[in-house]
């Protein structure tokens, strides 16, 4: 087993915890937002659903011109077209990292703004460190807007105030 394909564990299941939270947003809601600074719900999922896959085109390269990112997020999606994206993008990611050897997962990838080196890390650090705690972290924010939107929260690694599987077992409802 690679370094990079070790990730593929952990990629599956989360991907379960995450296709749970997208299958949740419900698709006549997808321009809200909590806040005007905010991206809109379907900005926001399209981007979970994204970001392994983006990740993946970012760490190919061994550096990255930060002119050449587009941050910007379609606001155009239906829940649809966010779920099939969500699997595209895992099938990508997970090619990927099945793909990537140990020499080019511990060689040094690169951030920069012309001439400026922005960041700079081994490529699994990029890998590790983006594609997953990126995707930890929006996919919390997706789980506040659907608490806002009084959409029941699904279970991402224990029970919520709307799912407990433990209740029967523990004598509750």
């Amino acid at each position: 087993m690679t370094i990079a394909s070790s990730l593929i564990p952990e990629l599956e299941q989360e991907s379960a915890a995450t296709r749970r939270v997208l299958e949740r947003i419900p698709g006549d809601q997808l321009p809200w937002r909590p806040h005007r600074k905010s991206y809109s719900l379907g900005q926001l999922a399209l981007h979970v659903a994204r970001i392994p896959s983006d990740l993946v085109e970012m760490a190919r390269p061994g550096e990255l011109q930060l002119s050449e990112v587009s941050f910007g997020i379609p606001d155009d999606r239906t829940k649809a077209q966010i779920l099939e994206a969500f699997e595209s993008s895992l099938a990508s990611a997970k090619a990927y990292l099945a793909a990537v050897d140990d020499a080019a997962a511990m060689s040094t990838w690169r951030l920069r703004h012309g001439d400026i080196e922005v960041m700079a890390m081994p490529r699994i650090g990029l890998l590790r460190g983006l594609m997953f705690n990126h995707l930890y972290h929006h996919r919390g924010q997706l789980l506040v807007y659907l608490r806002l939107l009084d959409v029941p929260v699904p279970i991402v690694y224990g029970a919520t105030a709307d799912e407990n599987p433990f209740a029967a077992l523990m004598g509750g409802s």
